[in-house]
């Protein structure tokens, strides 16, 4: 199969008709074999029904249905455990992203060799101050930690290779970060392309000003558990050791002094009556407490069934070779 379009939904009845009509004139207009797969996140319209009609009518038409609402990020990983095409597409079901893209991003996987090629909608319908400027300084965020750069991480549509979309596990609200998310597994052939962005023809958007505060800390999170989740003590071990050495050599150079003033016959006051040796204290209990912490999620990690999660690209039987 050519091409999987994964669609995620929510309270969305009144697009997904003409949306589905869309892309199979796309479909049928350059002759690939496709699936649509509709993943129905809890709608409580009448979102299900229209999937039904559509799926009798259309036998390249799949409908997945929650049971309440999960996210965005469900819907989407759910749709990637079930595809099965070469190139998978992604895309929203409110209309605001056109199916006529389709082929353009099918060729820049499948003939140009990219791993991930993400929407960029430069010009966009819905821009608003309120929104536009929090959402500038999200992916510019994110282009500086991530190393990715891209200008809209957030796009709905995007084309992937098929082993991207088999290697990878979105979950909570990271639907934000699979750029990044493809990244870290092994995935760097990342691109972006310039899509038409149209005005919302039904319903209202079901995201609010929340993303932006969300966001930021779920890039945190999947910077975080990314770079140290194989290797906790490098991050939690270092930092403890840092801050009980400064703790230990602040409480040497009190003593030091307090030896230096009884040599010379000085009166000088008790070492607990220092602030100084309580901020020493704090920081050895504090760095014992992180190193401690560094320990016991290595002895996690260790017996995790996931600790020699790694992928192989290509597997080859050199004792067979001539």
């Amino acid at each position: 199969m050519d091409i999987s379009v994964i669609v995620p939904l929510f309270n969305e009845e009144e697009s997904l008709r003409p949306l589905s009509d869309w892309i199979k004139k796309v479909m049928d207009e350059n002759k690939f074999s496709y699936e649509i797969i509709m993943v129905d996140d809890g709608s409580k319209d009448n979102s299900w029904k229209e999937i039904e009609k559509l799926s009798d009518e259309n036998n390249n038409i799949r409908g997945i249905k929650f049971r309440r609402n999960y996210g965005k990020s469900a819907a989407l990983n759910v749709g990637f455990e079930h595809c099965e095409g070469d190139v998978v597409i992604t895309m929203d079901a409110d209309l605001q992203d056109s199916p006529d893209e389709i082929p353009e991003l099918y060729k820049m996987i499948k003939e140009q060799g990219f791993d991930l090629v993400s929407g960029w909608k430069k010009k966009r319908y819905d821009s608003t101050l309120g929104k536009n400027i929090p959402s500038k300084l999200f992916n510019a965020t994110t282009r500086m930690l991530s190393g990715i750069h891209l200008h809209d991480f957030n796009c709905g549509l995007k084309a992937y290779k098929k082993s991207v979309v088999k290697s990878i596990e979105v979950y909570g609200e990271m639907h934000r970060y699979i750029p990044v998310i493809a990244k870290w597994a092994g995935f760097t052939n990342i691109t972006e392309k310039v899509v038409i962005h149209r005005k919302r023809q039904y319903g209202t958007s079901k995201f609010g000003m929340n993303r932006f505060i969300n966001g930021y800390l779920d890039l945190m999170s999947i910077m975080f558990v990314s770079k140290f989740s194989k290797k906790p003590m490098h991050f939690f071990g270092a930092i403890g050791t840092f801050m009980f050495l400064i703790g230990i050599i602040a409480a040497f150079i009190l003593g030091v002094e307090k030896l230096v003033a009884l040599h010379n016959g000085e009166t000088m006051r008790l070492v607990t009556s220092s602030p100084y040796f309580y901020i020493a204290l704090i920081m050895m209990i504090i760095g014992t407490q992180l190193f401690l912490t560094g320990f016991l999620a290595e002895l996690i990690g260790r017996n995790s069934t996931t600790r020699n999660n790694y992928l192989i690209e290509k597997e080859e039987n050199f004792n067979n070779q001539k």
